[in-house]
Formats: structure tokens, sequence, C-alpha cells
């Protein structure tokens, strides 16, 4: 078991709530019976009885409706950029139990064009966020730049030529595309290099879902380590849904970008 900040919120409400409880059943009764009403309670009891409904209420929110998560690299670009706090529907897949991370109520399912948060397949301690592109079953072809899913190319158009400031500079030059998946449209960013890879996990290009997972890829598509380099993402790594931009906070020390707090994630 690794311990991710949600297991560390468990056994923190575990231990703080076990010792308020052995307090109020065992001791405190015998104190009073020595000390009277007067008798103080030790401190660690004390502390025990203050943080307890904190981490508690603080764990509920994070293991069933949202949590925050930091982007961490520009994988997602023009999307989602390094520094961005984002927020992550927890329930929105169906509610899990922390630690264990075992679904106890079905709500719903990923969608194409969905951005999810899930736990790096290769290493769980690590979550990742991408864009799913195929549900389980799907026939996925990338070639040239150009993704089709089960036979049918997806639906592209030229934007311009990205312009990128702070951290995002190093993207600046590369092709913006709009581009379409069911009910979502959004951005994508192509770099002028070769369009063919010879991706570990798409033999000449292509690739179907296995039963139980999603293929991810990022909306930075020439510099992102996705399903085309370790397959799919098993359904029981999905952490949620990334809904909404909360704070930016450029990584080079450039301040706050006001004009993204608050942005909808497409």
């Amino acid at each position: 078991m690794y311990l991710d900040f949600p297991t560390i919120l468990f056994f923190a409400a575990l231990f703080t709530g076990g010792i308020w409880l052995i307090d109020a059943r065992l001791l405190a009764p015998r104190r009073r019976q020595e000390e009277g009403e007067s008798g103080r309670e030790p401190v660690l009891v004390e502390y025990a009885r203050s943080l307890f409904p904190i981490i508690l209420i603080v764990l509920l929110l994070r293991s069933f409706l949202v949590e925050p998560f930091r982007i961490p690299s520009g994988s997602m670009m023009p999307t989602l950029l390094a520094g961005d706090f984002i927020l992550v529907n927890k329930f929105a897949y169906g509610i899990r139990l922390p630690v264990i991370n075992r679904k106890v109520l079905e709500i719903g399912e990923p969608q194409r064009g969905d951005v999810v948060v899930f736990r790096y397949p290769e290493d769980p301690s690590t979550d990742f966020i991408k864009r799913v592109i195929g549900l389980p079953g799907d026939h996925i072809r990338y070639v040239n730049k150009q993704l089709v899913i089960n036979g049918k190319p997806l639906e592209y158009s030229n934007v311009g030529i990205y312009e990128g400031k702070g951290a995002a500079m190093s993207a600046s030059g590369s092709i913006i595309r709009s581009e379409r998946i069911g009910e979502v449209e959004h951005q994508v960013l192509l770099h002028p290099s070769n369009g063919y890879y010879n991706y570990p996990c798409m033999r000449n290009g292509e690739f179907t879902v296995p039963a139980g997972h999603y293929f991810v890829m990022g909306d930075n598509r020439d510099r992102s380590n996705d399903s085309r380099f370790w397959c799919g993402v098993p359904e029981e790594n999905l952490v949620g849904k990334a809904f909404m931009i909360w704070m930016n906070w450029e990584p080079d020390g450039g301040g706050v970008n006001w004009e993204r707090i608050g942005t909808i994630i497409h």
C-alpha cells in the first residue's frame, strides 16, 4: 500500500478518532470518579478531539466529492498549463471507498472527450491527467497526426500558431488544431515534426482498447506520455473527472494568471 494523501488522512482520522473514543468510553469516566468534573483531560486527547472532526470532513470531501489537483507538466496544453490548479469530480465515475479504492456505487462512466485524472498504470503512486480518446472495445488509429476511432476520422480544423507565455513558451510555434470527439470540441497542439511514430502500444499506429480499460492521450499530442506508450488505463485506476481551474500560479515565478481562474475544462 502506497501512502497517498487520502490514505494518510484515513489513518489520521482513525488515530485521532480512536484516541477520542477510548478516552470517552474508558478513561474519562474513571477520571471523573477520581478527580471530579474539574478533572483536566490529557493534552493528547484534547488535540485528538479537536482535530478528528476536521480531518474527517476533509477526508470525506476529498474521497467522495471534490479533490484538488495541480498540473505538473505541459502534456495537456493548450487546455491545461503547468501551474494550473484544478478541481476533480470524485463521484462522476462512481463512489469508491478510500484506501482500498473499491467501487460501492455506480454513477457514470467516462465518455470520449472527458479530461480525467487517474493513477499512472506503471506507478500507481503518481496521478496523471489526460483526455479519454477510446472506450473499452474501441479501435484506435493514430497515423500522421490523424485520429480515427472505430473507422471514423475525427473532425479537425486549423486554428493558427500557438504563442506560449511563461512556462508555455517552449510550445510556441506549434500548430493549434480544433478537434471534436463526440460532443466535446477542444484544441490540441501539433509540433512541426514527423507525423508518424512507432508507438510501443500501437502496431502500425493501431490499437484495440481492452475490456475494462480506457485509451487516453494528452492534448499536447507530440509531447505527451500517454496510452500510445503504456497502453490502456484500467478502470480501477480512475480518480475522477476534471471540471474547473480554480487557481493558476506560473511555475517560473510569474505570479497568478487571473484570466484562467474559474475556467471550465472541456
